[in-house]
């Protein structure tokens, strides 16, 4: 897991009045399933390149 980011706990509120509240609604839910998309490759992109670094240490025995 990347260790450039951690968050131990995240509060947000939001007051949206009238019509925009759908339409926030559908937009929040696109940008963060986008943002926990790319979270999640780059955790397994670190992920993948520790294990390579692993093979190297270990002569290419796990």
């Amino acid at each position: 897991m990347p260790k450039n980011l951690i968050i131990h706990n995240l509060e947000v509120r939001f007051q949206v009045e009238g019509d925009d509240k759908g339409l926030f609604t559908i937009l929040f839910n696109k940008h963060i399933q986008a943002w926990a998309r790319l979270y999640e490759e780059e955790c397994a992109r670190a992920e993948r390149s520790g294990d390579d670094r692993k093979l190297g240490d270990s002569g290419g025995h796990r």
